[in-house]
């Protein structure tokens, strides 16, 4: 992203303060002393900017792409192929000498003349003198060379090379380095300038100054001054740029080394350099960076003008230029970039409006973890804005002149378009364009707005700039939404999405370079966690604790971090087998070195490839999602599903299985039972084995109120429905529990008169169970308040037939595992009926029968089923 357009253009006090900034902050004492200067001489083995070959021993430099040279390069393309692991490989690589030296090397014999021959380490007029020699003593060796050599003088310099970039001794009297002399060769001599022949005999060789003509000395001084530097391995030349540009570029490179997302190789750094000295640029503040043609350029440019603007402006500077940075507030959202731009706001008041309820959101000690509600809030603010802009007076910049009506139009502009499936008004998406309203989206932008407006309104703001109450009133509230469950996989799907020859499929045709895809998916299917939950997963997130494998994780929706879940030994085994495979990546990315203690506790158990040197981030979603969705297409199964169903799958079995729904809720991972419940889905096949939990036979049976002691005698799908009676459309609600009796139900009037407690047509519901309890308290109470024992025992008796209806609605809950949830309804609630504690109930008279039956029969019934009543209730 590049700064924003309605910055001011640059004044000259404007860079001299910038420079005196950047100048104090580049003699600090946390800047890396080694770019500080004009000609930067980078370390081989440098944190950040290595360019060293990483075979041990290799003298020389890297070619980007594999860390190595370019002979080790090639070998190891052919090792790969072999099956070798680039550890092994680097172990094994023979080291090279050097092919060019990252200085200028000088002459043995004259120190102040650059060297012609790297071998010889010899100036080009004592090459030629050895060349001579050798012709006239043939087969002189190494001591023949040594003896020569001492009766060499040594020979005066030409000085500095006259290209204004350059730091080189001159290797002629021309007074240019050997490459710039070459350059200027080829460019045709601008100006004219040149050495007599011969100059070496005539001149040199008598100690006579060598005079250079020139035709047009003006020419040959502009040629000079435009020249680049000479390309070093491992230097980079800043002399051609400006003052404020150099330091620019120093900054740049330093805050880049604190965090290390992207490689910048040094090639790249000087060829950005270069064009900048090209086009003549003063300073990046305001620069385009797309008139850079590389990729590499561009981004380069945009994270240095990243971090320039948070030295060159305030938040005040900000507000003015129409966009905000978090990291001024000690903010920086996961996988986001810091600058966050306001310019699709046209109107400057709303702009403003929302630049400061952001900066109060960022402020907040309640401050969100990712940036959603700051890209909510700026699309309500852009798509506001795009509506007063076509359709207010004035476009919209005069906040006086707005009232209640212009938000009411604005209501139903929105609302049309989301029936008719047009696109918002306003960009605010990064990439220009314009999103499909749906309800979604429409429903975030009223709540936003509202929320926006209404801060304006508390903090006064409103007021200030004269906008009209009866215009942020009228921003209506979006609503929660409509809730939406996803369905479990059908039993055919579900035994495709697992089958070993698809799973097979999912790794190598959407997984080709072996990143993760189906370890993800088999954890997610096996373990019901979120994607993102797994996806996230750290590197040594499993291990055997107590004899048991345990999976460690973070589940950051609910904030329960660091839990564990038990896992199965085949999922255990293949998690160990991605950790082999990240540590040897990371070995490969790391010249063999495996990874510190201190690295691994940050490590990711799935890493991504991208802007990843660290191995700290993870794959993202989108990644995830991409391979999945192909794959679901590869297998043609008939429908679309996404991976979040395998969770909701899971509890279904769960449930199936007979886990509550507070096991269901501790496993998972939920908030409340009530989340816990979206996802259990009930089908008419899994009724069946849900209901064998009710251990007190209905209506519908041949033997009302039979305890159902075991499995061995199921229950008919017709039974099992008679049993649990649907209380949204056969009851009503009535004192303690509800009628059944139709005509009541359908709105007639009762014939017994409301004699609801002894009526075969009442029945009790779990939620009425504290209830009942205080009614047999209160029986109790009375009982022993009695004046003798005939009415003591007459109380017990009248009220027996209700006590053997509360035992055995107590059982048949407890059966159910909702026992725990039918004593926490203190008091019965209309948001209450929709608990799953009020979709069954049972008539009085089976409670009674079955509360008349022996508690050891009951436990016994439990412990045939494969569960402990005892346990079931802790």
């Amino acid at each position: 992203m590049t700064a924003p357009s309605l910055l001011p253009q640059q004044d000259a006090r404007t860079r001299r303060d910038r420079l005196e900034v950047l100048t104090a902050l580049i003699n600090g004492p946390e800047f890396d002393p080694v770019l500080r200067g004009g000609v930067l001489k980078i370390p081989p083995t440098h944190p950040v900017y290595p360019w060293s070959c990483t075979v041990v021993d290799c003298a020389r430099p890297r070619w980007r792409r594999y860390a190595m040279c370019s002979v080790h390069a090639e070998q190891w393309q052919e090792a790969e192929a072999r099956g070798m692991s680039r550890a092994q490989f680097l172990r094994t690589a023979e080291p090279l000498p050097a092919t060019e030296m990252p200085e200028a090397m000088m002459c043995r014999i004259c120190p102040q003349r650059p060297a012609f021959s790297l071998q010889l380490v010899l100036c080009f007029r004592h090459r030629n003198r050895w060349l001579s020699h050798l012709k006239r003593h043939p087969g002189g060796g190494e001591a023949e060379f040594e003896r020569w050599l001492a009766d060499q003088p040594s020979l005066p310099g030409y000085g500095e090379c006259r290209a204004d970039v350059c730091d080189e001794l001159a290797a002629s009297p021309l007074g240019l380095c050997g490459a710039h002399e070459r350059g200027y060769i080829r460019a045709g001599r601008p100006g004219g300038a040149k050495p007599p022949k011969n100059f070496f005999a005539t001149y040199e060789r008598r100690d006579r100054p060598v005079p250079v003509t020139c035709e047009d000395q003006a020419a040959f001084r502009t040629w000079c001054r435009a020249q680049l530097p000479v390309h070093r391995t491992g230097t980079v030349n800043l002399c051609g740029l400006r003052p404020l540009l150099r330091a620019e570029f120093q900054w740049g490179m330093h805050v880049h080394g604190l965090q290390p997302v992207a490689v910048w190789h040094l090639t790249w750094v000087q060829s950005l350099a270069d064009k900048c000295q090209r086009r003549d640029v003063a300073s990046l503040a305001g620069l385009d960076a797309s008139v850079f043609r590389r990729a590499y350029h561009q981004r380069m440019v945009q994270e240095m003008q990243q971090a320039l603007r948070k030295i060159y402006f305030t938040p005040s500077d900000t507000r003015d230029a129409g966009y905000i940075e978090t990291e001024h507030f000690g903010v920086r959202f996961p996988h986001r970039s810091s600058y966050v731009d306001l310019t699709c706001i046209s109107q400057r008041w709303l702009r403003d409006l929302l630049w400061d309820h952001i900066a109060d959101v960022l402020r907040s000690p309640t401050c969100p973890r990712s940036a959603q509600p700051v890209d909510f809030v700026r699309r309500a603010a852009a798509e506001l804005s795009a509506f007063l802009e076509a359709e207010a007076p004035g476009a919209g910049h005069d906040p006086t002149v707005l009232r209640g009506e212009h938000v009411h139009r604005f209501v139903a502009d929105l609302r049309n378009r989301e029936r008719l499936g047009l696109a918002f008004r306003g960009h605010a998406r990064l990439d220009g364009k314009r999103s499909k309203v749906t309800e979604n989206s429409r429903r975030l932008v009223f709540n936003y707005g509202r929320s926006l407006l209404r801060g304006a309104l508390d903090s006064g703001s409103a007021e200030q700039i004269g906008l009209d109450r009866a215009f942020m009133a009228a921003m209506p509230v979006g609503g929660p939404g409509t809730p939406r469950s996803r369905n479990p996989f059908p039993d055919e799907v579900a035994r495709a999405l697992a089958d070993e020859a698809n799973l097979q499929q999912l790794a190598d045709d959407c997984d080709p370079h072996d990143r993760g895809l189906r370890d993800v998916w088999e954890t997610i299917i096996v373990t019901g966690r979120r994607a993102s939950e797994v996806i996230q997963l750290r590197l040594d997130c499993i291990g055997r604790y107590g004899g048991l494998p345990l999976l460690w994780h973070d589940q950051t929706k609910v904030g329960n971090l660091n839990a564990a879940v038990r896992i199965p030994d085949h999922l255990l085994d293949r998690l160990e087998e991605r950790r082999r495979k990240t540590l040897t990546h990371y070995a490969d990315r790391h010249a063999g070195r495996p990874p510190t203690p201190a690295d691994r506790a940050h490590l990711a158990l799935f890493p991504t490839d991208i802007l990843n040197p660290d191995g700290r981030r993870a794959l993202s979603y989108t990644w995830f999602h991409t391979g999945f969705r192909s794959w679901i297409a590869e297998l043609d199964l008939g429908g679309h599903y996404v991976a979040h169903q395998a969770r909701h799958t899971l509890a279904t079995r769960l449930l199936r299985h007979g886990a509550s729904l507070t096991h269901i809720r501790r496993y998972l991972g939920q908030v409340s039972d009530r989340m816990a419940e979206h996802y259990v889905h009930l089908t008419q096949s899994d009724l069946e084995n849900v209901l064998q939990h009710v251990w007190v036979a209905g209506p519908g049976t041949t033997d009302p109120g039979e305890l159902l002691t075991s499995d061995t005698t199921p229950l008919t799908r017709e039974q099992a429905q008679a049993l649990a009676i649907d209380l949204s459309r056969r009851s009503t609600p009535a004192e303690g529990g509800f009628c059944t009796f139709q005509p009541v139900v359908d709105g007639g009037a009762c014939p017994w008169n409301l004699d609801c407690h002894n009526c075969d047509k009442f029945v009790l519901s779990g939620a009425d169970l504290l209830y009942w309890r205080r009614k047999r308290e209160q029986w109790r109470l009375l009982a022993e308040g009695a004046p003798n024992d005939a009415t003591a025992g007459y109380l017990h008796r009248y009220f027996e037939p209700t006590a053997r209806a509360i035992d055995g609605l107590e059982k048949a809950l407890a059966g159910l595992g909702l026992l725990d949830d039918a004593l926490a309804l203190d008091l019965r609630k209309p948001q209450d009926y929709f608990h799953r504690v009020w979709s069954t109930a049972f008539r009085a008279a089976d409670l009674a029968h079955a509360g008349n039956e022996e508690p050891d029969e009951y436990s016994e019934a439990c412990t045939a089923d494969g569960d402990d009543p005892e346990q079931d209730v802790a």
